[in-house]
């Protein structure tokens, strides 16, 4: 993973691994790695890896079961939920970077429609 120097790393692995659940590569209650798996998964140093996951349980993207390890949400709405902001995030972005290349609203819509094809 290649990462941004503009956002924390411990956020950009949070959003990756929140992208994974919403996306079905992590399945619902799945058993998320170890912090040291995580850690050597994403090239981070064990401290950031207990940080990813305190940040993942606080945004209710996983839990911890005592002694057997941290799992993926069970909760559809909640994923539900991440993949709305996921999107709307997305969105942002991309509107903001077709404003600054001076892209009206119209050659914007018409961009897209010549590539809704591509998914």
């Amino acid at each position: 993973m290649l990462y941004d120097s503009k956002t924390p790393i411990y956020l950009q692995v949070v959003n990756a691994i929140k992208a994974d659940i919403v996306n079905g590569k992590i399945q619902c209650g799945e058993k998320l790695p170890s912090g040291r798996e995580l850690a050597i998964k994403y090239t981070i140093n064990p401290n950031t890896s207990a940080r990813v996951y305190q940040e993942l349980e606080n945004q209710g993207a996983c839990f911890t079961r005592r002694g057997m390890g941290t799992y993926a949400t069970e909760d559809p709405m909640m994923i539900e939920k991440f993949k709305k902001e996921m999107a709307e995030t997305a969105l942002e972005e991309f509107l903001r970077s077709i404003k600054e290349l001076g892209i009206n609203k119209e050659e914007a819509i018409d961009m897209i429609k010549e590539h809704q094809g591509d998914w």
